[in-house]
């Protein structure tokens, strides 16, 4: 599935080793991921439902459907529930309703994570039990690597800000070695960049995608 939250490939009852930057409170970066994510999956249009993506096991439609799973699954998460309560994919929703379906879903996750003591607090997530500050940075970059991945799909080019991507290359460089891909870690081999590519494409090319 090439998602953040099973990097590790660690059980569900075990602690991850994911460190968030200490100095800058990531749910910022968090808030700004789900924003472009829904502007991303608004624009989809239904010719492009079956186009593939480059997160090879999805098409349009199956990301679209995974998204809307990832942004309920972050609320479940940061109110200390069962992450596994949230299935992987939002089935039940029509296609073409993903947008709509992530409107609740994002204004949901803005209130579960207004408290700033949920960075300090413990939560289960899928990888394993991270500090909420972690967490947030985990699905900062779950939620980016695959709005980058719609939008290629798509033909959409979204406004990246480089500063949030240089900070989620830092957390996911510590988290991902390039050493250890395939088997548990569901990520490609890290794809080699040109000196001084574009931040966003240091991110995905370090998640095995090709910008």
């Amino acid at each position: 599935m090439n998602t953040t939250e099973q990097l590790t490939g660690t059980p569900s009852d075990s602690t991850a080793t994911v460190a968030a930057p200490s100095s800058f409170d990531p749910r910022t970066d968090l808030a700004a991921a789900v924003e472009l994510a829904g502007r991303t999956l608004a624009a989809v249009r239904p010719e492009q439902y079956d186009a593939p993506t480059p997160c090879e096991e999805f098409d349009v439609r199956r990301l679209s459907s995974h998204l809307v799973a990832v942004v309920r699954r972050i609320s479940v998460i940061g109110r200390g529930e069962d992450p596994f309560s949230v299935p992987s994919f939002a089935d039940e929703i029509a296609d073409g309703a993903w947008a709509a379906a992530w409107v609740p879903g994002a204004r949901e996750v803005a209130e579960v994570w207004a408290d700033p003591g949920i960075l300090g607090r413990q939560l289960r997530l899928p990888m394993g039990v991270l500090p909420g500050a972690a967490a947030a940075a985990v699905y900062t970059h779950e939620l980016t690597v695959h709005t980058w991945d719609l939008a290629r799909a798509t033909g959409q080019h979204p406004e990246w800000d480089p500063a949030l991507i240089e900070r989620v290359i830092g957390v996911v460089r510590r988290a991902l070695p390039a050493e250890t891909r395939g088997g548990r870690i569901p990520f490609g081999e890290v794809v080699a960049l040109e000196p001084g590519a574009p931040a966003i494409d240091r991110l995905v090319a370090w998640a095995g995608r090709r910008p």
